[in-house]
């Protein structure tokens, strides 16, 4: 009997040029599809192109009045059973391309699923700072973030750009 495949959304936190995450998120991807067990959406600030907050989803009091790309995204949130956040460091933040995009939808459609935590950065921390804040977010939202986070420092040197992986840390241990 063949098992449903869990449904995961990634959120994908940088918008900056020449960013490193795309190849974090192929790495993930990769990943998750070699087991086949995940049907994977991702939630790409470049590509949703959504504006800077000014009115979230769950602030329309007629839903039919928002706009159709955020009640689209929110219907694949409400539908998935976790969520994986990759997100860099900006000034020992989170950065703010990845606060807007999860900021436009209610806390509802997150609630009572699990998230993980992925960080990078081209330095030595791994991104481990934004973790942390990530930690705090993700419960706010409802939906708490297990335990192991995951840190990839000098992803540069970890992954390359297709999202093949390149040392040990990346190939050997509990997160492939």
């Amino acid at each position: 009997m063949a098992s449903k495949k869990l449904k995961l959304v990634i959120f994908l936190g940088s918008t900056r040029e020449g960013r490193l995450g795309e190849r974090v998120a192929k790495f993930v991807q990769n990943e998750l599809n070699k087991k086949g067990k995940y049907d994977v959406s991702l939630f790409d600030p470049v590509t949703m192109d959504l504006p800077m907050l000014a009115k979230p989803l769950h602030f329309y009091k007629d839903r039919s009045e928002a706009p159709k790309k955020l009640i689209e995204a929110n219907e694949t949130l409400k539908a998935a059973d976790g969520f994986l956040l990759i997100s860099c460091e900006y000034n020992h933040c989170i950065p703010p391309a990845l606060a807007n995009l999860l900021d436009h939808f209610p806390g509802s459609s997150f609630a009572w699923r699990p998230s993980g935590i992925i960080t990078y950065s081209p330095g030595i921390y791994g991104g481990m700072r934004a973790a942390m804040q990530l930690r705090v977010m993700t419960g706010e939202l409802g939906c708490l973030s297990v335990s192991n986070i995951f840190g990839i420092p000098e992803v540069h040197k970890a992954i390359d750009e297709t999202g093949k992986p390149l040392n040990d840390h990346m190939t050997k241990g509990k997160y492939t």
